[in-house]
């Protein structure tokens, strides 16, 4: 358990500006294919621009547009679509990510750079207890006698059960406050007061739709996590079992005696590789559920959402096929670079971390034992 608090401590404090451009990422919607702008030289006559535009608005076909009023009413107004095009497209690329590295910079140039880290209580609130359930039950699912797995999965699907149960037992438990990080990352604004901000309009959606609206998503929740796990836990016992193998191999080329039991450096090695890998491949094939939670946690879940028939407020397949219907594969896959590059290192560093910590505590453990039977 304490393995499992220090490595999410340290991954969190690493991973969350990443975890936040997912979320914007994400949460983004791109203008829809037919949709087209308005020709400017067909606005009134009496619309000018002497300087650019400071706001984009958007039409209900998701268009942008921007309008400045002439300086004074006595002044000639003069217009110009080249210049009121290009204030409108220089504001739209402002406030849009087109990749990972530019999300961090425009993030961080526009709100600041601590805003990289937003969400980051919370999600230390999360981690901690999440992993703590999450990895602890996954080793006693394994390696416990009284395990139900024991004598009803064979030992080559026992990591993907295993993966599959511990991860939904720590989502149940961590998934309001999940929604309260994901709602606070996605907020745009530069205001510290973000938290309690988000905090109240919880308070008003739980007030309005009751104490279940604090676990909506979980089921998409459940379709990201679980087979998430189900492919990390089985990739990673996978990946060691290959880099055991492979240290053995080159041991007995050499005509050296391998070690019964793997140095502290070789386990850091063996268990950053393999979490590293499995994690980047699973958070892959897992990400258009993530695009469907992330977006179906950001909306604004008003009294009116369900009347006004919001795709967010649709079930999961159906959502998912909405956004794959708009916005193709691409829309699917929106923030999977982000995904990746969050997952693969929060994966290596959570499980390096974990098993070197959960060494060192048998190694005190065995030596306390020791001393135990001596006296």
């Amino acid at each position: 358990m304490l393995s499992a608090v220090s490595g999410s401590i340290f991954t969190s404090l690493l991973v969350t500006p990443l975890d936040v451009v997912r979320v914007r990422l994400q949460a983004q919607q791109g203008p829809s294919p037919s949709a087209r702008l308005p020709s400017f030289l067909h606005l009134p006559p009496s619309l000018g621009s002497t300087s650019c535009c400071r706001e984009v608005f958007w039409v209900q076909n998701q268009s942008q547009f921007c309008v400045a009023n002439a300086p004074s009413s006595s002044a000639a107004a003069v217009l110009d679509e080249r210049i009121i095009s290009d204030c409108a497209a220089e504001e739209s690329q402002r406030r849009t990510f087109n990749t990972t590295l530019d999300g961090l910079r425009k993030i961080a140039r526009n709100e600041g750079v601590w805003t990289l880290w937003r969400g980051l209580s919370p999600t230390l609130m999360m981690a901690v207890p999440g992993n703590v359930i999450y990895f602890a039950g996954y080793d006693w699912l394994r390696t416990s006698q009284y395990s139900p797995l024991v004598g009803r999965v064979s030992e080559q699907y026992q990591p993907l059960v295993g993966g599959s149960i511990a991860r939904v037992l720590a989502a149940v438990v961590v998934s309001p406050i999940e929604m309260l990080r994901t709602r606070m990352q996605a907020s745009q604004t530069g205001n510290k007061g973000v938290l309690r901000a988000t905090a109240v309009a919880m308070k008003e959606m739980v007030g309005n739709e009751g104490v279940h609206s604090l676990w909506r998503g979980l089921s998409l929740t459940f379709w990201r996590d679980v087979p998430f796990s189900a492919f990390y836990w089985w990739g990673y016992e996978y990946g060691r079992k290959r880099l055991d193998e492979s240290r053995t191999r080159s041991a007995a080329m050499l005509g050296q005696r391998r070690d019964a039991e793997l140095s502290h450096s070789a386990l850091l090695t063996d268990s950053f590789i393999a979490g590293a890998s499995s994690g980047a491949v699973a958070a892959f094939f897992t990400t258009p559920f993530d695009v469907g939670k992330t977006r179906q946690q950001t909306v604004m879940h008003d009294a009116q959402a369900r009347v006004k028939d919001l795709p967010e407020t649709r079930s999961m397949p159906r959502f998912l096929w909405h956004i794959y219907c708009n916005e193709g594969m691409g829309g699917l896959f929106k923030g999977w670079a982000a995904r990746c590059l969050k997952v693969a290192p929060a994966c290596a560093i959570m499980i390096s971390s974990y098993e070197i910590g959960k060494r060192m505590a048998g190694s005190v453990n065995d030596r306390r034992e020791l001393e135990r039977q001596e006296a």
